[in-house]
């Protein structure tokens, strides 16, 4: 064999050469940009609390609840003001995904929350349920998504469970319409005995 050829062949099975000085570069300049993204939103998330500050503290389940009419376990997808589904609530740590334990008495209703605040709605708080698909940027299928709607500081807010048995999200919509109609019927009767 020719040297010249010895030398051809050797180049073929050399390794390249590698601008490892470019990739470090190119990696650290990556890792940036995703921290100065992730401070972006951490500081969206703060402001947006900042202008939500005004919701009052959130209530908390009374000693004496009563009996439970139904219980669920499943997750928390977070809060919006009522019938606008990507506005989302972050004060009071209501824009906390969580597990959620609710248990709906004829005081109100008890949601349960391990790594996030608790919070009670009173029942005379409670304006209505409905199955939906979506809220806060959670999109689930039709019917996927249990929306209980309220209203605390007089602000109407609409907060979406998921339970781990979906084919338990009607009975709570109808129990919760229940307690809401019966709740503003005595309202207004005990309205028209004052007059």
């Amino acid at each position: 064999m020719t040297p010249l050829l010895i030398h051809s062949a050797a180049a073929q099975h050399s390794a390249p050469v590698t601008d490892w000085s470019g990739r470090i570069a190119w990696v650290v300049g990556l890792l940036v940009f995703v921290v100065f993204v992730y401070w972006l939103m951490r500081q969206g998330w703060k402001w947006r609390g900042t202008l939500q500050g005004d919701l009052p503290e959130l209530p908390s389940a009374p000693d004496e609840a009563g009996e439970a009419r139904l219980t669920l376990s499943g997750r928390y997808h977070g809060s919006t003001t009522a019938g606008q589904w990507l506005d989302r609530i972050v004060a009071r740590g209501l824009g906390t995904r969580s597990r959620a334990e609710l248990t709906l008495t004829d005081q109100g209703l008890a949601v349960e929350r391990p790594g996030a605040a608790d919070f009670f709605v009173p029942a005379a708080a409670l304006r209505g349920a409905r199955l939906d698909k979506g809220i806060a940027g959670k999109v689930l299928p039709e019917g996927g998504l249990l929306v209980v709607t309220w209203e605390h500081g007089g602000k109407q807010i609409d907060s979406g469970f998921r339970s781990d048995r979906a084919g338990e999200h009607p009975a709570w919509v109808e129990a919760l319409n229940r307690l809401t109609s019966t709740e503003h019927t005595t309202e207004h009767t005990e309205t028209e005995g004052a007059r």
